[in-house]
């Protein structure tokens, strides 16, 4: 067996298997980076490579931050209240949905393929999301599917990973 496997089961409980100081330290990291960061390489290169990511020239992996919680209304002027009237919204979206939405709208030439979770404290969740580029995915038979018109704006037809989980199709 290769490096992976080790690698997927340090994953599976991160703070405890890294170390405490270690993680914090991470997290520490991740709080102070921006946003959307551009990365060389993943920071679970298991998942990124279960989840179809390949060193290749046009794939790249981009670590997005999205903030915890549901949304508020904002708070209504004059006039009648009614009771039912709620001011806290439950996202119809997963965070992880969210997460590719922003990716894809940083990076417009480019094609979300799917998305895994890296990190999360009390008021931030990271994620990792790997994209392609479009043109360059004609030139690599397992991604040419990428290059059609067909699949122009996977992530906001809800045709990904996260969104298909979000929809209810993943049994």
């Amino acid at each position: 067996m290769g490096y992976l496997k080790y690698v997927k089961q340090l994953w599976k409980k991160p703070k405890q298997n890294i170390g405490t100081q270690a993680w914090k330290n991470f997290l520490i990291g991740l709080r102070a980076s921006p946003t959307l960061v551009k990365l060389e390489h993943p920071t679970r290169p298991d998942r990124a490579r279960n989840l179809g990511y390949k060193a290749k020239q046009g794939i790249f992996v981009v670590r997005s931050r999205v903030t915890k919680g549901g949304r508020k209304r904002p708070k209504f002027g004059h006039g009648r209240k009614p009771s039912k009237y709620g001011r806290f919204i439950t996202a119809y979206k997963s965070d992880q949905w969210i997460s590719e939405e922003h990716a894809s709208r940083k990076y417009p030439n480019c094609e979300v393929l799917n998305s895994y979770w890296v990190a999360s404290d009390g008021k931030h969740k990271w994620f990792e999301v790997i994209l392609i580029d479009r043109e360059l995915a004609a030139k690599y038979p397992n991604y040419k599917f990428i290059a059609s018109p067909a699949n122009r704006g996977r992530v906001a037809r809800g045709l990904t990973g996260a969104a298909k989980k979000s929809r209810g199709l993943v049994r």
